[in-house]
C-alpha cells in the first residue's frame, strides 16, 4: 500500500481550517515516520489511520495515512488515501456522542436520569428476575441495568423493542438479554442493547427519528458533515467516506495477512448507500436500533476534533451554548468503577475499569491508563475492523482522536504491552502523545 499522509504544514499552507482549528500547526517529522511506520509494519498493516492531537486546547497535529478505499478487482483502481476529513463508521465512541444528545434533553427538561424508563418508553422495562426495580438512563448509561446483549442488540424497522424485552412477546426469545443473579445497579456489564433503548427513548419524548434528531441536537449546532444514516451524509462528505476493511472474510474468523483487504462495512463504491432496510415500516419511538445509536455514526477525526473541543471549551462552540458546563461535569462525573475481584462488575479483559455517563475513564495509573502521562475521558471503539479511541484530558485540554480502517491480522493476536489495547493501538497512542503533547513541554 502506498504512503498517502498528507504533512500539516502544507495543509496550513493551503488555508484550508475551519474555524476552531486555528492553532499553530507545525509538521511532526519524528511522528509522521512512526504513524506511517506502524500503518506499514508487516507484522499488522493498517488499512487506514486518520489521527488529531490537541495540546492545552489547540490543534496541534492532525494527520491521514494509508487508503480510505482499496480497489481488489482484477485491474485494480488506485486507492483513495485517507486524509483529516477522511469519515468512519466510529463503532462505540458513537455511544458517547448519542449520550451528548441525550444530556441536552435533559438539561431541556424532557427526561430525567433516575427517573424509571418506562415512563418515557410507554411499555414496562422490568429484568423478570428483579420485578420490583425499576431501570432508569442512569443505570443504561453506566452499563448496569442488568441487560445482556445476548438476545442480540439490532433489530429491523418495523419490529419494536418492547416485543424484544417483554416476557412472552413475539422477539423475546429465552430471555437472554436479562440478567438472573443481578439486578439493576449491582453489576457493570457492558451492553449494546442499552444505547438502542436510550436511542428509542430519544425518539419518544421529541417525536423525531434518531439520526434527524442527532442532527439537530447536536451535530448540525456543530456545523460537522457527520450522522447515523450513511445514505443522508452530504455528497462531500459521502465520497471521504473510509471503507473498514479486514484481511478476514466477512462471515468467518479465517484471516489471511498476506491476502487481499476485504472490505466489511461502508464499501459505497461497490453498493450506493441505502437508509436502514424496511424503512418505510419505520415507527418513531420504536425501535431506534437500525440507526445504531450504539455504533453507528460516520464522522472524521477532524470533526471528532471539533467536539473535543466543544467539551475541553465548558460546552461552548464558536459563541454558541451546547452544553453547559454543570451538564458536562455530571456526564464526566464517575458512576463506577471495578473493585478489582470481579464481584461489582466485568472489565472484558481490562477494557473497562472506570466509567462515567456513558464514557469509559482512564485514569493514569498502571493497567488503567492508555499512554503513561495521560489522565483521561472518552470511549474506546471496535467493529468490522474499525478501531476508535477519543480520549480527552479536561484539566490539562489535552487530547488524542484515533481512527483505523481495519488491521490485516486479528488484533487479539498482537495484543498491548501494557493494557487491554491492540499492540498497534497502544504504538500509536504513545507515539502521538509523545511527540506532539508531552514534547511541547
Amino acid at each position: 500500500m502506498n504512503d498517502y499522509r498528507r504533512t500539516l504544514l502544507g495543509m496550513a499552507l493551503l488555508g484550508a481550517f475551519k474555524p476552531g482549528f486555528a492553532g499553530m500547526l507545525v509538521a511532526h517529522p519524528a511522528v509522521e515516520r512512526e504513524l506511517n511506520g506502524i500503518v506499514h509494519d508487516p507484522a499488522c498493516q493498517l488499512a487506514s489511520l486518520s489521527v488529531l492531537a490537541i495540546r492545552a486546547g489547540e490543534i496541534v497535529y492532525e494527520a491521514g495515512f494509508g487508503a480510505r478505499w482499496i480497489d481488489s478487482g482484477a485491474q485494480p483502481a488506485p486507492a483513495l488515501p485517507a486524509n483529516r476529513d477522511t469519515l468512519y463508521r466510529i463503532a462505540s465512541v458513537s455511544k458517547m456522542v448519542t449520550t451528548l444528545g441525550l444530556m441536552r434533553l435533559i438539561e431541556a427538561g424532557k427526561v430525567e436520569l433516575d427517573t424509571d424508563v418506562s415512563a418515557y418508553l410507554g411499555f414496562s422495562v422490568r429484568n423478570p428476575h428483579f420485578p420490583e426495580r425499576a431501570i432508569t438512563l442512569r443505570h443504561l448509561l453506566t452499563h448496569t441495568a442488568s441487560l445482556r446483549d445476548d438476545g442480540g442488540y439490532s433489530f429491523p424497522a418495523g419490529s419494536t423493542l418492547k416485543e424484544v424485552l417483554t416476557p412472552g412477546a413475539r422477539l423475546y426469545g429465552t430471555g437472554a438479554m436479562w440478567a438472573n443473579r443481578a439486578g439493576p445497579g449491582e453489576y457493570f456489564t457492558y451492553c449494546n442493547l442499552g444505547w438502542g433503548l436510550i436511542g428509542t427513548l430519544m425518539e419518544r419524548v421529541t417525536g423525531e427519528r434518531f439520526d434527524r434528531l442527532m442532527g439537530r441536537l447536536l451535530l448540525r449546532p456543530l456545523g460537522l458533515d457527520a450522522g447515523y444514516n450513511v445514505a443522508e451524509l452530504p455528497p462531500a462528505a459521502l465520497a471521504n467516506l473510509a471503507t473498514l476493511y479486514r484481511k478476514r472474510t466477512t462471515d468467518t474468523e479465517i484471516w489471511d495477512a498476506s491476502g487481499p483487504w476485504i472490505a466489511q462495512v461502508d464499501d459505497v463504491r461497490a453498493k450506493a448507500p441505502s437508509a436502514p432496510p424496511g424503512i418505510e415500516r419505520y415507527v418513531i419511538g420504536e425501535n431506534a436500533t437500525p440507526f445504531s445509536p450504539t455504533g453507528g455514526l460516520r464522522i472524521s477525526a477532524r470533526g471528532l476534533g471539533t467536539l473535543m473541543l466543544m467539551l475541553m471549551n465548558g460546552g461552548l462552540h464558536a459563541g454558541q451554548r451546547i452544553l453547559q458546563p454543570a451538564t458536562l461535569a455530571r456526564m464526566f462525573a464517575r458512576q463506577w468503577s471495578a473493585d478489582g475481584k470481579g464481584i461489582n462488575g466485568d472489565t472484558m479483559g481490562g477494557f473497562f475499569h472506570d466509567w462515567g455517563l456513558g464514557n469509559a475513564q482512564f485514569p493514569d495509573v498502571p493497567g488503567r491508563r492508555l499512554v503513561e502521562g495521560f489522565d483521561a475521558a472518552g470511549h474506546l471503539g471496535d467493529a468490522y475492523g474499525l478501531r476508535s479511541v477519543f480520549a480527552f484530558d479536561a484539566q490539562r485540554r489535552n487530547g488524542m482522536i484515533v481512527l483505523v480502517g481495519g488491521s490485516s491480522v486479528d488484533p487479539a493476536l498482537e495484543p498491548g504491552q501494557y493494557s487491554a489495547l491492540a499492540r498497534f493501538e497502544e504504538r500509536i497512542l504513545t507515539s502521538l502523545y509523545r511527540h506532539t503533547i508531552a514534547a511541547q513541554g
